[in-house]
């Protein structure tokens, strides 16, 4: 009895420790997030894609592909289930591709946003939102592959081109002118090599012009040397000059304060007594014109107006009242 009674509590044990790990490993594998449904619209292949791929936005972990299924509404379309988690910013210019990890060739989804529309893109249950699927590197890799070849057989066919007889022919043409070229610049050093010999002579007779050439120029600038001495002179000889000049203008408006405050008065009044006198001779002309006689009898006398004594009225005036004033 004893030892069926051990044997029961092993087996007991056994059983509740293999409930128990069954229990923690399905708690732990279980996904309590919320995940949100949204569908990408394929047009171009979706090699490596599987269900339960990754689902990364910007390189994080997101979510994961729930279902890949042909769209029967449009033909050759790919309608690809996405589980993605709430809290995802899905916005109106988000897209996806498809990235692969490394060289095993499983692909996976990568979302992206082109930062266009900021306004989120509600999804649900009821109605799932579409987004749509870029080709990705691979896909643009094939559909350029024959623009790719054909240019790779361009290089082909220059890179042939170039190495042809002809090319090879002027190509060896080259190098012999080059080579003639470099013997001709040794000949010309070879005959150089005379003057470069002279060189250092020719570089002593040009320092000691240099020295000459500045004992000149510090000559010249001494405060005592010729040069200095001699403008000197010139500056005195200015000097006095401008003096004689000055003496000049001095002189010059004394007499013109002279002529306007002397000469002119006087001249202006010679004038008037001669403009006077000339008035006095026309008069004279006049009266003799008018009576010769006063030149031996005198000027006649002036006839008495009215009111003066010697005064008659003319014959045939009418007399003038007695009560006139």
């Amino acid at each position: 009895m004893e030892n069926k009674a051990h044997a029961f509590w092993a087996g007991l044990f056994t059983v509740a420790l293999l409930v128990a790990i069954g229990l923690a490993a399905f708690l732990f594998n279980v996904d309590r997030s919320v995940r949100v449904p949204y569908d990408l619209i394929a047009r171009t292949n979706v090699t490596g894609l599987s269900v339960d791929a990754a689902v990364r936005y910007r390189g994080l972990g997101v979510g994961k592909v729930q279902s890949i299924r042909f769209d029967r509404e449009h033909p050759g379309q790919i309608v690809i289930r996405i589980m993605v988690d709430k809290n995802t910013p899905i916005t109106q210019s988000t897209f996806g591709t498809l990235g692969f990890q490394g060289v095993t060739g499983i692909a996976f989804v990568q979302l992206d946003d082109t930062g266009h529309d900021s306004a989120p893109l509600l999804s649900s249950g009821q109605t799932v939102a579409q987004l749509p699927l870029h080709p990705g590197l691979f896909d643009q890799l094939q559909k350029r592959g024959d623009v790719l070849l054909s240019k790779l057989e361009k290089v082909a066919g220059d890179v042939d081109r170039l190495l042809s007889d002809d090319s090879q022919r002027q190509l060896l043409s080259t190098m012999a002118s080059l080579q003639h070229a470099a013997d001709g610049v040794a000949t010309l050093t070879q005959q150089m090599a005379p003057a470069a010999g002279k060189l250092p002579a020719t570089l002593n007779q040009l320092n000691q012009t240099l020295a000459s050439t500045g004992q000149f120029m510090s000559g010249l600038n001494r405060p005592d040397g010729p040069f200095t001495v001699n403008l000197n002179k010139v500056g005195t000889a200015a000097e006095q000059a401008g003096v004689a000049l000055t003496s000049m203008d001095s002189a010059l408006q004394d007499l013109s304060g002279r002529v306007g405050y002397e000469t002119l008065p006087r001249f202006n009044g010679m004038a008037q007594d001669v403009r006077a006198a000339a008035r006095s001779l026309n008069h004279a002309a006049d009266t003799f014109s008018a009576n010769p006689n006063s030149v031996l009898f005198g000027a006649p006398r002036a006839i008495p107006g009215p009111g003066e004594p010697g005064f008659t009225w003319p014959a045939g005036a009418p007399e003038r009242p007695s009560n006139a004033p």
